[in-house]
């Protein structure tokens, strides 16, 4: 393994709406990339999709001359919008996800009563990782690390000395990710954490995520060391039992993401949109009273 696969160069693009990190990991310029989280800019109050964020990922590939061969979702987000189709137009390459989303998919089709056309195999995604499966990005070989419990489907991805957890962790002052959606469950969500943080030590983390306290800048990169030493959540001297008290206790003050009902229904899509009704219009669903 040459020095540029063992450590891959990435590139992090935040979107302060969503406060979400998509990231381009490839080799070097002109290289073969893979473009991890990205996200559709989406106005709540009035329902218009736009591509300010995904638009500034397609500037960074094509002034950098790479090649898509991968657009990977770490999870079903309920944050924020996938813009894979989007890159997928504008760029090519392959979407992706881990390949328990087919449960996340069974849960929200009968959440939504999704219409009876609707898959729940996974098949909207070009292709479905199992754990430990290898991911070729030209000279880059990385694989799936599947980790669990904030969703049932949660996968994190690395390559070389660089692995993009998803939302099982956060910044060492942050801590972790709910577990409260369907099919989450703390207990599970630690052992993924010590899945990740058995790593070397040296070992750089991407976060999906930053949620910034007391006004510090937005960081989104750390290490397996800096995170057993310092995670207000998941340090070394935290035992599951206390992880899982804290955790339980936390969710239950917690509001459900402004975002969760659209990004939901549509990530199951692999971001498509519902189909297009008789007027030509595609609606998202609002299931009331049912979350």
């Amino acid at each position: 393994m040459n020095a540029s696969s063992s450590n891959p160069q990435v590139h992090g693009i935040f979107d302060p709406a969503t406060w979400t990190v998509t990231y381009v990991v490839y080799e070097k310029p002109g290289s073969a990339c893979a473009i991890i989280d990205s996200v559709l800019d989406y106005d709540p109050k009035s329902g218009r999709t736009s591509h300010t964020s995904a638009d500034k990922v397609i500037e960074f590939v094509k002034a950098n001359n790479l090649q898509v061969e991968w657009i990977l979702e770490t999870h079903a987000h309920a944050d924020h919008l996938s813009a894979a189709p989007y890159l997928k137009a504008h760029l090519g390459g392959k979407t992706a996800i881990g390949d328990h989303i087919t449960a996340v998919q069974g849960v929200f089709k009968s959440i939504f009563n999704l219409e009876p056309g609707f898959k729940q195999d996974g098949s909207q995604f070009d292709h479905l990782f199992k754990d430990g499966e290898t991911i070729q990005i030209g000279a880059l070989s990385g694989h799936t690390m599947y980790v669990p419990g904030h969703t049932p489907a949660c996968v994190a991805y690395q390559f070389g000395d660089a692995v993009f957890v998803g939302d099982t962790l956060f910044m060492p002052d942050v801590g972790t990710a709910r577990c409260d959606f369907p099919g989450g469950d703390a207990k599970t969500l630690y052992a993924s954490t010590r899945k990740i943080l058995s790593l070397p030590p040296a070992t750089r983390l991407f976060m999906c995520h930053d949620y910034p306290p007391n006004d510090r800048a937005v960081k989104f990169e750390t290490t397996v060391a800096d995170q057993r030493a310092n995670n207000i959540h998941v340090k070394d001297s935290i035992s599951e039992e206390a992880f899982v008290e804290m955790r339980t206790k936390r969710d239950a003050t917690l509001e459900m993401p402004v975002l969760i009902l659209p990004a939901v229904q549509i990530n199951i899509r692999a971001g498509e949109l519902p189909p297009k009704e008789d007027n030509g219009i595609a609606y998202a669903k609002i299931p009331l009273n049912a979350l």
